[in-house]
């Protein structure tokens, strides 16, 4: 059913004024999109510490894994986004500085899962942090960062979805070069971004609630998050209007969010019969924080079996030494 023009407009979801996209302090230029993605990166990171730390990780151990894992993250984002992307890059009088230009736009999410899983997977290994409990206690914390990062993109005023006539539609203004030719001023598109962002949200719920019932442990909560965020990606980025390579009639991030759904499906299988128990410590065996607080509550850490006695140990770290190789050879 048709809503009603004045109600559509009443309700709708005004674009940002080109303005508020940006604005000096002294000799630099500060993109409301960069502090979007700042704001998440320092969310996540909190929520993560405070995890970590509760399941007896050193207090500020995940910034040495942070300082990995978000350049790299960034620059798989941006890699991925331009691979994806060629003909807004790579074309007759382009200029290719743009392809460095962030700033603008263009940040891809399963970019930043390849980079940065590889950034986390070095942190990981110099902190002494087993890689999956730091995946897992990031879990929820990258759903709210990508929840605030989803903010950036209405006040760069894209990705937007298609036209609807629901009263919460976005305005786009005229002069956006990304808008569809043909479509009346008064047109209303499908506010994505905000769909994305109650999406995580809620996954961010959903992850926090089953870990009250269930022990999420071995890359399972991860497992959880990548199948949360898969299916949510793959509607929303199927009702988005601008351009995107296609394979097989659907876009890239399509094939991208179906292949999350599966290896998160295929790590909560694989890792629930690996691993019976729970991790004996975040830490990798031999490599335990000595400070006061490193010792766990037994009701929260149950030991896995492969964690017990000499032999146990050394069989639990090639364990996860294999499931984090594996791990990052599919992310």
């Amino acid at each position: 059913m048709k809503g009603s023009p004045q109600v559509s407009f009443l309700l709708s979801i005004p674009s940002p004024s080109p303005e508020w996209s940006s604005f000096t302090l002294g000799p630099f230029t500060i993109h409301a999109y960069a502090l979007c993605i700042l704001a998440g990166i320092i969310a996540a990171t909190v929520m993560t510490s405070r995890r970590l730390s509760a399941r007896g990780g050193e207090p500020g151990v995940v910034l040495d894994i942070i300082l990995w894992a978000v350049p790299l993250g960034i620059v798989g984002a941006r890699f991925y986004h331009v691979f994806t992307h060629p003909s807004d890059y790579f074309f007759e009088g382009a200029n290719p500085l743009e392809v460095f230009a962030i700033w603008n736009g263009g940040n891809a999410i399963f970019g930043a899962l390849l980079g940065g899983a590889v950034g986390a997977y070095i942190g990981c290994r110099i902190s002494g942090i087993r890689f999956w409990a730091f995946a897992d206690a990031l879990a929820p914390g990258m759903l709210v960062a990508q929840a605030m990062g989803r903010l950036g993109n209405w006040f760069n005023e894209e990705l937007f979805g298609l036209p609807t006539d629901l009263p919460w539609g976005l305005e786009v203004s005229a002069a956006n070069p990304a808008l569809p030719i043909g479509l009346p001023p008064e047109t209303l598109f499908h506010p994505t971004f905000l769909y994305e962002m109650v999406w995580n949200v809620v996954g961010v719920v959903l992850i926090l609630a089953i870990e009250r019932k269930v022990a999420l442990r071995w890359g399972k909560a991860f497992g959880v998050y990548l199948i949360w965020y898969g299916l949510g990606r793959s509607f929303f980025e199927s009702i988005r209007v601008d351009p995107s390579e296609m394979f097989f009639g659907l876009r890239t991030n399509v094939w991208a969010a179906f292949a999350a759904i599966l290896l998160g499906i295929i790590l909560i299988v694989v890792q629930s019969k690996r691993h019976t128990g729970l991790p004996a410590s975040v830490y990798i065996p031999g490599r335990e924080w000595k400070g006061p607080d490193a010792e766990v509550e037994s009701d929260e850490f149950d030991s896995d079996p492969k964690d017990h006695g000499d032999k146990a140990v050394g069989l639990a770290g090639s364990d996860d030494v294999a499931a984090t190789s594996t791990s990052n050879s599919r992310l």
